[in-house]
């Protein structure tokens, strides 16, 4: 190591290093957390103004990281919260958590990442090591960062450290966090993987260093594109049960008694979060510059893609039952977070079922306990909802009742009792029920 990166890996031991991080929603604000709680003092960045105001004031807009986790640390000068890009000059440690979205043509969007490093490399100095998180294709890192941070003089690996360490974040999960989830490292050079390493080892349990950022990079695709083809396949086999009359729900169940060669994944109506419906179509695009076309990755998209319009058929034709039409039925979607116990939005199945029903003319509302509002979705940037109450009047009045999210709190005895027509896309309601259709 030369005296730079000595002085730098000092510096992080000593739990001195000053630690930014660019993007505080849903991975962001969990490792700023989990830094000031091993003592490192954090500044967070966001373009977001409001989310920024909320943060000073000790208040919190992520349901898994509350106001009480943020307080102490602001008393004692540990953490801000800042529009400020020019702060980041004072930072000897920059973490990159902003989102990496697909485009109207389902291609990568790396705007957020390259005009974040263009910010960076304005204010960027020498001793710094800057780490991108954001899921991303092989090569983002060295191909696209690198020119970008090198053009005002200064050199990779020598002046300055770049590495990446993908996400694992998962938001609601009461077991795994920031901090006991294993974290993969991957470095520009072996200084760069050296000081981002030690990093994560203050705060997290176990680092997990790899050969390069594209090996980092592949890890996290890979561990989402196992999750979509899984998850494709299952919805797969839940269409073709249905037609047969077999419950896939019992299928899994007896699968999974197999102690050895098997995993559950469990149909739903569609995929959502962050990551997965998302993650896949960047290494189908990456791969299109070494001449190869991913099949396999793109068959489980379009699988997966299609379940809320399977969802959609499914309560047209159990409305057909019941002689109505769907256009100007009244359709209550209950839980509009992408997976239970959640406040998170992003690509939920239920946004896509929600704008098919309204297109189709029925007239929709939602309830969800986590989400009191739904509105500013780059997908759908005319919808804006309320949630309703959730009342025995409100359920019986609904011509059908889709369970989109089966959070803990709902009480689906209460909701079968009440509505006239349930449409169960998570099997919520496991004993059979005339008015309960599988979807």
């Amino acid at each position: 190591m030369n005296q730079l990166s000595q002085t730098v890996l000092k510096k992080i031991k000593d739990r001195k290093a000053l630690v930014g991080v660019v993007g505080l929603g849903y991975v962001g604000l969990p490792l700023v957390k989990a830094f000031l709680k091993k003592g490192f003092a954090v500044t967070g960045f966001d373009v977001d103004k409001s989310k920024v105001d909320m943060l000073n004031k000790g208040k919190s807009y992520i349901k898994h990281v509350t106001a009480s986790d943020l307080r102490p640390y602001m008393a004692k000068r540990k953490f801000e919260a800042t529009t400020d890009f020019v702060l980041m000059a004072k930072m000897d440690a920059i973490l990159i958590c902003v989102p990496t979205p697909l485009d109207a043509h389902r291609n990568p969007d790396l705007s957020f990442v390259l005009n974040t490093t263009e910010t960076i490399a304005a204010h960027l100095r020498k001793g710094q090591l800057v780490i991108l998180e954001s899921t991303t294709y092989p090569g983002t890192t060295d191909e696209d960062m690198l020119p970008i941070l090198e053009r005002g003089g200064l050199k990779g690996g020598k002046d300055f450290f770049l590495a990446f360490s993908p996400e694992r974040e998962n938001p609601g999960d009461p077991v795994y966090t920031a901090e006991n989830t294993p974290k993969v490292v991957g470095g520009l050079t072996a200084d760069c993987l050296t000081l981002a390493d030690a990093l994560y080892a203050q705060v997290v349990a176990r680092t997990v260093p790899v050969s390069s950022t594209r090996a980092a990079e592949s890890a996290k695709l890979l561990e989402n594109i196992f999750r979509s083809v899984n998850i494709a396949l299952v919805n797969e086999m839940k269409m073709i049960f249905e037609k047969m009359g077999i419950d896939v729900w019992e299928v899994i169940r007896a699968a999974s008694s197999k102690p050895f060669g098997f995993m559950p994944f469990y149909p739903g109506p569609g995929l959502g979060g962050h990551c997965i419906p998302i993650d896949p179509f960047y290494l189908t695009w990456k791969a299109r510059e070494v001449d190869y076309q991913t099949k396999f990755i793109e068959l489980a998209g379009e699988i997966n893609t299609k379940m809320p319009y399977y969802v959609i058929n499914k309560t047209l034709e159990a409305l057909a039952e019941e002689k109505k039409s769907l256009k100007g039925a009244k359709i209550l979607v209950l839980g509009i977070a992408y997976k239970k116990d959640i406040d998170d939005q992003r690509e939920s199945p239920s946004l896509k079922i929600i704008s098919l029903l309204q297109q189709k003319g029925a007239k929709v509302d939602y309830n969800d306990p986590y989400v009191p509002v739904s509105e500013g979705h780059r997908e759908y940037p005319g919808m804006k909802l309320r949630s309703v109450p959730l009342t025995a009047a409100r359920l019986r009045k609904s011509d059908a009742v889709i369970i989109a999210t089966d959070h803990t709190c709902y009480d689906f005895k209460f909701i079968v009792k009440n509505a006239r027509l349930v449409i169960d896309t998570r099997n919520a309601v496991k004993k059979p029920r005339k008015n309960v259709v599988k979807a």
